[in-house]
């Protein structure tokens, strides 16, 4: 029965990175990053109550994809590719409701025009 005997298998933030790595394919990463980690931070957003042991593992889940993204946000050198891979960790941090990061990483997005995106998006970060 394989069913008993699954292994865990291992997140894509938890996968080493072999540096130095392109900007491109640092954008993919953080792009497959929040990708993997949208399911939990949907269930974290919709959450009452955030420290319930229930949804403790998807918080974890949650902040670790964001943390690792944003590591390799910084070191992305071209500023509109940073630009667009940050707003993408933007997006995942407002569906998990967590909007003072959310917030934080907004002011960091020097491009007017994905700023001005995310603003139509998410009208509640401006004015911040």
């Amino acid at each position: 029965m394989q069913w008993f005997n699954k292994t865990k298998q291992p997140e894509v933030w938890d996968e080493a990175i072999e540096w130095p790595i392109g900007d491109i394919e640092a954008a993919q990463k953080i792009r497959e990053i929040c990708r993997s980690a949208s399911s939990s931070a949907e269930k974290i957003g919709g959450a009452a109550d955030r420290s319930h042991k229930k949804i403790e593992p998807e918080v974890e889940r949650y902040e670790r994809a964001a943390k690792v993204a944003m590591e390799i946000a910084m070191k992305i050198s071209d500023g509109l590719l940073r630009d667009a891979a940050v707003r993408q960790i933007v997006d995942l941090c407002l569906t998990a409701n967590h909007t003072t990061t959310a917030r934080t990483l907004f002011r960091a997005i020097q491009s007017k025009s994905i700023s001005q995106d995310v603003l139509k998006e998410h009208p509640t970060l401006e004015g911040e």
